[in-house]
């Protein structure tokens, strides 16, 4: 009996052992999922409280401060494998909720591309040479794209949160060295967002493996949009991609068709996104057609300004050459004879009766043109007695030839004329003064008094 008893007591106490276990495990699991909560909390109020300081940082144009706060929440802790192995930790910033993941990814966004628009010796002194050239090297290579998929994402371009994939084209559009990397990036994430996720694979893993953790938006991507914000964040990546990136690469008829065979733009969008795309393209015809005639103007007021140099460069050759033909011929003209100087009628006459006196002394016998000249050498010359009338032309013809000096000069720099004319006006305006008149006169009786008083004393002396 007490052996038959024995298993009959046991299943009595059977379920009470059963029940007393599945309370301890249960209240195993909720201490873990209480735990898990709390960290998972933990976590998310210190990335909001970084986020916080990094937007604080950023307002006060503090940007390295900024970058190094916010660089820890987008980056992957480092591995505590002591073989080295790759770290299968996430950034903190892949754990968090959907609006604070792309509030951190929008931040660290936008304070690169307030790190770019830095000009070169700020951005070298705020972070370095080499920090500053790694920066720029990312953002215009665009590998800022590949380190947002993989660092936030897993490494799952269809995750990737619309909002954050608008501000990655934004930043691509405006500092990439071209926008090919950019229109193929918009094209996986398009093409990913479209195509459901069929990996389970994830759900199956083992507690040692580390389950990737996937976005909250993905199924909202997947199915195309599924609220009115997720449509509008479509649409405004369906206009970066075909209003400004194909564009930059001169894919309009590209843009044309993927516009009117897009699912996700209704009839009126549509015809709005085909408007503006007609609207940019009359655009940038009228600005090609400006440009070129302004590249034409430009040619012709150059060719002009060419045929001008040589036009003056031609006239002032020629000025020149006659001034050089005119004083040949005044030098030719104006002969001395005997230290007087002729005119060129008087040079001409005596030419030609020296030819004629050459004439005649060849016809004569040769004796006697040598007793002719040896009494010519042996009397002495005469000096011929200068004429009123003769006076009178030579003066003329000093006169005519300052006047042909003073042409030319007056050709050659007409700003002369305006400068003697104005010496001239400014004379007269001074002399219009009866002051100055006064003392001008005052000035000149002096002088003439000393120059008459010098003149007396030279007679005087003289005299003695």
């Amino acid at each position: 009996m007490a052996s038959g008893s024995t298993p009959s007591y046991s299943a009595v106490l059977s379920p009470t052992a059963a029940l007393s276990s599945s309370s301890h495990g249960l209240s195993a699991s909720i201490s873990s999922l209480s735990s898990a909560s709390s960290a998972r909390h933990s976590s998310s109020s210190n990335i909001s409280r970084a986020y916080r300081q990094a937007s604080t940082l950023f307002l006060t144009r503090r940007l390295p401060e900024a970058l190094s706060t916010v660089l820890p929440l987008i980056t992957p802790p480092p591995s505590d494998d002591p073989n080295g192995g790759a770290s299968f930790e996430p950034a903190p910033v892949a754990r968090a909720s959907r609006a604070t993941r792309i509030k951190v990814w929008s931040l660290y966004l936008t304070v690169l591309n307030a790190i770019l628009e830095l000009d070169a010796d700020e951005g070298k002194e705020a972070f370095g040479t080499q920090e500053w050239r790694a920066l720029c090297t990312k953002v215009r290579d665009g590998e800022v794209w590949e380190e947002v998929v993989h660092n936030g994402y897993h490494g799952v371009e269809g995750d990737v949160d619309a909002d954050v994939v608008i501000n990655l084209a934004t930043l691509l559009l405006a500092h990439a060295k071209t926008q090919i990397l950019n229109q193929k990036r918009l094209e996986n994430y398009l093409a990913a967002a479209r195509t459901p996720d069929l990996d389970i694979s994830d759900r199956f893993s083992t507690s040692g493996t580390p389950r990737r953790l996937r976005s909250p938006a993905k199924g909202a991507a997947a199915g195309g949009a599924d609220t009115p914000r997720d449509l509008n964040a479509r649409v405004k990546i369906l206009e970066l991609y075909t209003l400004h990136v194909l564009l930059r690469n001169n894919e309009w008829e590209y843009a044309r068709d993927f516009i009117s065979m897009s699912p996700v733009l209704d009839e009126e969008r549509r015809e709005a996104f085909l408007q503006a795309l007609q609207s940019l393209h009359e655009e940038q015809h009228e600005a090609e057609r400006h440009e070129k005639e302004e590249r034409q103007r430009r040619e012709d007021a150059l060719r002009r300004d060419m045929e001008e140099a040589r036009r003056l460069r031609a006239e002032n050759e020629e000025r020149e050459r006659k001034r050089l033909e005119e004083e040949r011929v005044r030098r030719e003209g104006s002969e001395i004879d005997y230290g007087i100087e002729r005119s060129p009628s008087q040079a001409g006459s005596s030419s030609g009766k020296g030819a004629s006196r050459r004439s005649k002394s060849t016809a004569r016998p040769l004796p006697a043109t040598k007793k002719v000249v040896k009494a010519a050498v042996a009397a002495p010359l005469p000096t011929p007695a200068a004429s009123l009338g003769s006076r009178a032309s030579m003066a003329l013809t000093s006169v005519r030839a300052v006047a042909q000096r003073l042409a030319l000069s007056f050709q050659a720099n007409p700003f002369a004329v305006y400068r003697a004319l104005a010496f001239v006006v400014g004379l007269l305006l001074m002399l219009s003064r009866k002051g100055i008149r006064e003392k001008v006169a005052r000035v000149l009786g002096t002088g003439w008094g000393k120059v008459r008083a010098t003149a007396g004393m030279g007679v005087k002396v003289s005299y003695i």
